[in-house]
């Protein structure tokens, strides 16, 4: 709270935003303005409510300070923006964005509400730092609509794309340290938006479609990134792990093509390539462009590709541990003082988790570094429940740390031994 603080001019907005964000750390199943006041000990909602619809605050402003202390806190020269979408299945249709669309949330189409967001990821940590509310052009095209909800005069239809583009252009003003781009193909699709990180000089992973158009032979032809599949021969594959998850490393075999033109641009002084992603079980194939200003190695590629996934799992912990979905308001400014205020409560465990992992790495090699749940149950445990001393649930804490240690353990011995006999 004291990074933006300065951003509320009464105390009482400013005391209500402490309270709403200590609520979303707590364990309540449902984070609405009734849950939290209840948990703040307020004997009405009223001061919640007010401060996600009446009170004078900018959401953006605040916003930008959850950003810089994400940035002081997890920054790294190699940082990597990762750009993802996520819907909330909504009933009826005067919630700000809401109309029938395809979500992946549902995996389908259905009345929803749409979010762009963009996370930041380092060595150190990631969490989510930038939120944007898709508005379909059936509602940018009924001005009432709009004006029912909130929605300022001056927003005008943009693709998620272009949010997407919006989000990163900012963080590199700000001067978020960050060289690289990633985000799926719903993205990474989009020309426009590549030649425009380009521009921003930030090197990218973008994973593109099955039949996206690849210019090869420096770009005097153009072949589906399938069809290219085709004619590699054994040799040109190798297999990299794209990182650790939680059963183990993640395998898989990948064959980097560096003869790939600039989409017909002029020459931006860069290295595009493409990457291809084979699954060795499946045979599942991934694509992705790449670009980097300088040399790159196909190492590092591999990298930035498996980091997209923390986009991934920061909706999952914004979701599971600080209500990022259970927004129930319908206004415009309602949603992005809702949904900053999560990023602030999801920035407290990711930072702590950081902190921690620097802190206890080479003390206990039996147990793994506290993660942003384990973070959270700790803090309801030590401000909620103090009937138990701190010995007894650090206690339990550590066994639980123990118990999921060991089951890495298993885990990684049986994916190596697999990997060996393969």
């Amino acid at each position: 709270m004291g990074s933006f603080a300065g951003r509320f001019a009464r105390v009482e907005p400013r005391q209500a935003a402490a309270g709403f964000i200590t609520g979303l750390l707590a364990g309540l199943e449902i984070k609405t303005s009734w849950q939290l006041a209840e948990q703040a000990g307020h004997t009405r909602p009223d001061a919640m409510q007010r401060l996600l619809y009446r009170a004078k605050w900018d959401a953006d402003t605040v916003r930008d300070d959850v950003r810089q202390v994400v940035a002081d806190s997890l920054g790294d020269s190699d940082g990597v923006l990762v750009v993802d979408e996520t819907g909330d299945l909504k009933k009826g249709k005067h919630t700000v964005g809401v109309q029938r669309q395809y979500t992946g949330t549902a995996g389908r189409i259905e009345n929803a509400q749409v979010g762009v967001f963009l996370t930041y990821a380092s060595r150190h940590g990631h969490t989510l730092i930038d939120r944007r509310v898709y508005l379909p052009e059936s509602w940018t095209s009924d001005r009432e609509r709009c004006e029912q909800a909130g929605v300022p005069g001056d927003i005008a239809f943009a693709t998620r794309s272009q949010l997407a583009e919006n989000m990163i252009t900012a963080a590199v003003a700000a001067h978020v340290p960050a060289r690289w781009a990633a985000a799926d193909e719903a993205y990474g699709n989009n020309r426009h938006l590549r030649s425009e990180l380009r521009k921003l000089r930030l090197g990218y992973v973008l994973a593109v479609s099955r039949d996206h158009l690849l210019p090869l032979d420096g770009g005097k032809t153009r072949r589906r990134a399938d069809l290219v599949v085709a004619d590699l021969p054994a040799t040109a594959w190798t297999r990299r792990s794209a990182g650790d998850g939680s059963k183990g490393p993640r395998y898989y075999d990948w064959a980097w093509l560096a003869d790939v033109g600039a989409d017909g641009d002029p020459d931006d002084d860069g290295r595009h390539s493409v990457l291809i992603r084979r699954n060795n079980t499946t045979d599942e194939l991934a694509f992705y462009r790449c670009w980097a200003p300088g040399p790159v190695t196909l190492a590092h590629l591999v990298r930035i590709a498996g980091i997209r996934w923390t986009v991934e799992e920061g909706f999952q912990a914004g979701k599971g541990q600080v209500g990022l979905d259970q927004h129930q308001v319908r206004r415009w400014n309602s949603w992005h003082r809702f949904t900053t205020l999560a990023l602030a409560a999801l920035a407290i465990l990711a930072i702590c988790a950081a902190e921690a992992t620097n802190t206890e790495q080479a003390e206990d090699p039996d147990m793994i570094p506290l993660t942003v749940n384990e973070i959270r149950r700790l803090i309801n445990v030590f401000r909620d429940q103090p009937t138990r001393s701190t010995n007894y649930r650090l206690h339990w804490s550590g066994w639980r740390r123990r118990h999921q240690a060991q089951a890495r353990r298993a885990h990684y011995t049986r994916r190596l031994n697999l990997e060996f006999q393969s």
